[in-house]
């Protein structure tokens, strides 16, 4: 990989990757760790990268693997010994702050990301490339892996668990 190159990514696109990485962690700390980890990988992998997604895409979609590894070797260090993940009904649990922003952020924002740490991490995954990243769904469907049918049932589902659990705790709060 041409040096160039690696910087062109670099600079165009790590802000986008690290937010992302934050918001599915929740840990600063373990996304600059994993921000590391998929430029490790861009370097490894740049020349089989043949230019059927997005170059964008494709960096979000080592960014999620990398997740996925972390999540799944911090499940074995916690349980010592591996069973598996299960991506469709756990949860990603948050163990810190996300970006420095959300000290501005208001109120009702910091909500919805404390209770879109309880959606499944599919539904919380596809609202942070969709809502946070912009990304559109057929470059969600890309980075996942996904059909676009997919994206878009998981995108619904998660919106009504966000709708249905901000209702909740609005009538709890109305008390």
């Amino acid at each position: 990989m041409d040096d160039s190159v690696f910087h062109r990514l670099y600079e165009q696109y790590h802000q986008d990757v690290f937010n992302f990485l934050i918001y599915i962690t929740g840990d600063r700390h373990s996304s600059e760790d994993l921000m590391h980890e998929v430029y490790v990988r861009v370097l490894k992998a740049y020349a089989g990268f043949e230019g059927k997604s997005s170059e964008k895409t494709w960096l979000f979609s080592i960014a999620k693997n990398v997740a996925i590894d972390h999540f799944r070797k911090k499940n074995v260090r916690q349980k010592h010994q591996f069973d598996k993940f299960d991506w469709e009904q756990s949860e990603l649990p948050s163990t810190g702050n996300t970006p420095e922003e959300i000290a501005s952020l208001n109120e009702e924002m910091r909500q919805l990301l404390r209770i879109l740490d309880t959606c499944t991490g599919d539904q919380k995954m596809v609202i942070v490339l969709r809502y946070f990243q912009e990304l559109s769904i057929a470059e969600t469907a890309d980075t996942l892996g996904w059909t676009e049918g997919k994206v878009k049932t998981t995108q619904h589902r998660a919106i009504k668990a966000l709708q249905k659990k901000l209702n909740a705790l609005s009538a709890e709060e109305g008390r």
